[in-house]
């Protein structure tokens, strides 16, 4: 496929899997109806989004961001690489997580949102400052990109192995290995790795996923959506890891491969913004979701109503809130948005 197709298509996922993150996060039928039966019988109808589709979304973003980083990749670009990922992972992981920080500092101590965000009184100081920004304590989805960093970094070690097809199988096979037998690694979490390292592996065998659509890949994409499905089937039968990572990867790949991406209209730009909406919609869902059940009475449409809503309020929402930054304050927007867009 061409380069503007291409980049249109990664603006389309991106954008489907902030719309899964959105789910993932929206749950509010306990919220709603408390430990009722109908509390928990919209939490079960909100699990098919969230839960079963939501789960392929971080998977998808490690596939696509490896992806990217490892396109065109050799030692010549590989510092290059890293100054940019300093500029769209790093500062913005510090700079959001700290924003988030006096965000709940300052709603915390407000008479109305103080029992919304539900966190007491948070400490404003320089240990709890620094707790908050290095560790993503008041943003917990940014858990991914601080696996991100990590990953980002192992670059001179990952690069000479996944380069070589047969040294790059046998990595991903102990990775894999590594997931089966529940092995904890230092630092990064042993599924993350396996993603980010599949998708490195694709990007360096031949730039694999930009090849043009034909019926026969997307025959090869739906096999493989099969079997994910055939893997999570296993796990809800016996419970293993293995088979839960597997899932997690062979959907996103299969999607990739099926979806004919000459069909795909160019992207909207509310859809460009998928990494803002990804940062700001963590505290919007709660407050919304908290604030309409504090004020509204006790019923079953509304939750689940509000719930499948969710990702078009949010991404309205955040797509006025980076328009009006945008304007005002372009150099703020670039480094919140790490360049992007």
């Amino acid at each position: 496929m061409g380069e503007s197709r291409f980049r249109n298509k990664i603006t389309w996922f991106t954008y489907f899997y902030s719309v899964l993150v959105i789910w993932a996060h929206s749950y509010n039928g306990e919220l709603f109806l408390g430990k009722t039966s109908r509390g928990f019988a919209v939490a079960g109808f909100e699990s098919i989004f969230g839960g079963l589709l939501g789960q392929l979304a971080v998977p998808g973003f490690f596939l696509i961001s490896a992806y990217l980083f490892y396109r065109n990749f050799d030692w010549n670009c590989w510092m290059r690489k890293w100054k940019s990922r300093a500029r769209s992972i790093l500062i913005p992981y510090l700079l959001w997580n700290g924003i988030y920080y006096l965000g709940y500092v300052i709603g915390s101590r407000l008479p109305f949102f103080g029992p919304i965000v539900g966190k007491g009184t948070v400490p404003f100081d320089v240990p709890a400052f620094l707790d908050a920004v290095l560790c993503h304590r008041y943003l917990y989805v940014f858990w991914y990109l601080e696996q991100l960093i990590f990953l980002v970094l192992l670059a001179p070690v990952l690069y000479p192995v996944l380069r070589r097809f047969w040294s790059g199988v046998l990595l991903l096979a102990s990775v894999f290995a590594a997931v089966w037998m529940k092995v904890d690694l230092l630092l990064i979490n042993e599924d993350a790795l396996f993603y980010y390292c599949a998708g490195a592996f694709l990007a360096l065998q031949g730039r694999q996923l930009e090849k043009p659509w034909r019926k026969e890949r997307a025959v090869l994409g739906l096999l493989l959506m099969g079997a994910g499905g055939v893997s999570l089937s296993l796990t809800a039968r016996y419970f293993l890891p293995g088979t839960t990572v597997l899932y997690r990867f062979l959907v996103p790949l299969g999607l990739w491969l099926a979806v004919d991406e000459g069909r795909l209209s160019k992207a909207r730009g509310w859809m460009e913004c998928s990494f803002f909406l990804y940062a700001v919609h963590f505290a919007l869902v709660r407050l919304v979701n908290k604030t309409v059940a504090a004020l509204a009475p006790p019923q079953v449409w509304l939750p689940v109503a509000l719930y499948l809503l969710m990702p078009v309020l949010m991404t309205a929402v955040s797509y006025r809130l980076s328009a009006g930054i945008k304007k005002y304050t372009p150099v703020l927007w670039r480094v919140l948005n790490g360049g992007r867009g």
